[in-house]
């Protein structure tokens, strides 16, 4: 982990290295996990795999491969096959019999759309007698981009773009690729006669498995009026390709079968289950904070919004709590969440750095302040760092400097600016992804 030059470098990196060892995805499914002579625990599901003919292993997310390979390790030679598509490939150990493939994110792409093919074949496959175990997490919804019947691969990486700028939440982009896929919003579930587990390494509010990675195998409360509400409502109707509006007119008329629903009995057969989520690398962050010599306060609310005005707010929140005329000691805040960028224009940043970037404008003059806006995935948006850190000189120089900072903020360009100022955090690839981390640390 590479952190900008600070006295609280130390510190910062304590407290990031212990949310992502918190949110470590082989750890997370092996905690879960279980072979007891013939029987598979998980969690409080138990299979006996002398009735189970075959065992196939799938996956999609940034924490696929060790996901994966946590299954492999446990039941070995009684797996028939393995097969998971991630953002960006890792070097791992020896996995035998695990094969990975590495696809587009967040904007899907051909390799994506190969891979979620070969995923719902290999399901397809599958009998009563089989089981079917699927590994998910953040980023999955992107690399398994199959369009149904009468969509291409280019109308859904249209959609998606379109999304992306728009200012629309996780919970309303997967409702629109729900109404446009052939394998999300439980439709892989659906493509299947086996019995299904599926592990899941939360990136959303609420870890609701409908939502995570578009719930290929969780049912969908979510309807076509919804996902046409949603399009409308960020103005983005008129812009969508003619096939996709036809697509979902033809499901608002009834044309086309909905995703299937919480009453269906195809889920009698399927478990859905939580490895991990941002609360719990919120508290280990907070742990390690309190192991340094911090008053902790964990904000316990899953924050959302626009990145700068959350940003411009705990900058404001630092800058008072920094005035205050007699201080218990060094005091650390701290949030997880996913904010949004509502972005205009051709400005390069993510919501981590959009957060940063707005908290040291309001940090100004308050050099023993320090804000920190990190995503646990190690990629902040479309860059390749994980976020930023600042403080209360990084934009207060002059007013020059505070004017530039401004336009850079105005136009969604943090990246940008840290590359200029300074401040970047760069960690690689981390293999999880369970949102971000946004803290203040106070001398």
């Amino acid at each position: 982990m590479t952190l900008p030059p600070s006295p609280v470098r130390a510190d910062v990196r304590r407290i990031l290295q212990a949310a992502l060892d918190a949110a470590d995805p082989y750890k997370a499914a092996r905690r879960v996990l279980a072979l007891h002579t013939h029987t598979l625990q998980a969690a409080d599901c138990a299979y006996d795999l002398r009735r189970i003919r075959r065992v196939a292993v799938v996956g999609a997310g940034k924490a696929a491969i060790p996901m994966a390979r946590a299954v492999c390790d446990i039941l070995r030679s009684r797996i028939e096959s393995a097969f998971v598509v991630t953002a960006a490939a890792e070097p791992v150990g020896p996995t035998p019999g695990l094969e990975v493939a590495v696809a587009g994110h967040p904007v899907p792409d051909r390799r994506g759309l190969r891979a979620a093919q070969r995923i719902l074949n290999t399901a397809s496959s599958l009998d009563a007698e089989d089981l079917l175990i699927v590994v998910l997490s953040g980023g999955a919804s992107s690399l398994l981009p199959l369009p149904d019947e009468g969509l291409t691969l280019a109308d859904k990486q249209r959609v998606t773009s379109l999304l992306l700028r728009s200012g629309a939440t996780i919970a309303e982009l997967n409702t629109i690729r729900k109404h446009l896929s052939a394998i999300k919003g439980g439709r892989l579930a659906a493509a299947t006669r086996a019995q299904v587990l599926t592990l899941i390494l939360s990136d959303v509010n609420g870890d609701d498995p409908s939502v995570i990675g578009s719930g290929p195998t969780a049912p969908d409360r979510t309807t076509f009026l919804d996902a046409a509400q949603i399009l409308r409502r960020y103005g983005q109707w008129e812009r969508l390709p003619i096939p996709v509006r036809m697509h979902l007119v033809e499901g608002l008329a009834g044309w086309r079968t909905d995703t299937p629903k919480p009453q269906s009995r195809l889920f009698q057969r399927v478990e859905n289950i939580i490895v991990g989520n941002n609360r719990l690398a919120l508290e280990a962050a907070g742990n390690a904070a309190r192991r340094r010599g911090y008053e902790v306060v964990l904000l316990r609310d899953f924050i959302t919004g626009e990145a700068g005005l959350v940003g411009r707010w705990m900058g404001d929140l630092g800058k008072n709590l920094a005035s205050r005329t007699a201080h218990p000691g060094p005091l650390c805040i701290l949030a997880g969440g996913e904010l949004t960028v509502t972005a205009q224009g051709s400005g390069q940043g993510g919501r981590a750095q959009e957060f940063a970037l707005a908290a040291a404008l309001a940090l100004q003059g308050s050099p023993n302040v320090w804000a920190v806006g990190f995503g646990t995935d190690g990629r902040d948006g479309p860059t390749d760092v994980a976020g930023a850190m600042v403080h209360g000189n990084t934009v207060a120089r002059d007013q020059t400097a505070r004017l530039k900072a401004d336009a850079f903020l105005q136009r969604h360009d943090s990246d940008r600016f840290f590359k200029r100022a300074g401040g970047h955090i760069i960690t690689g690839p981390t293999g999880t992804n369970v949102n971000d981390l946004y803290g203040l640390l106070v001398h």
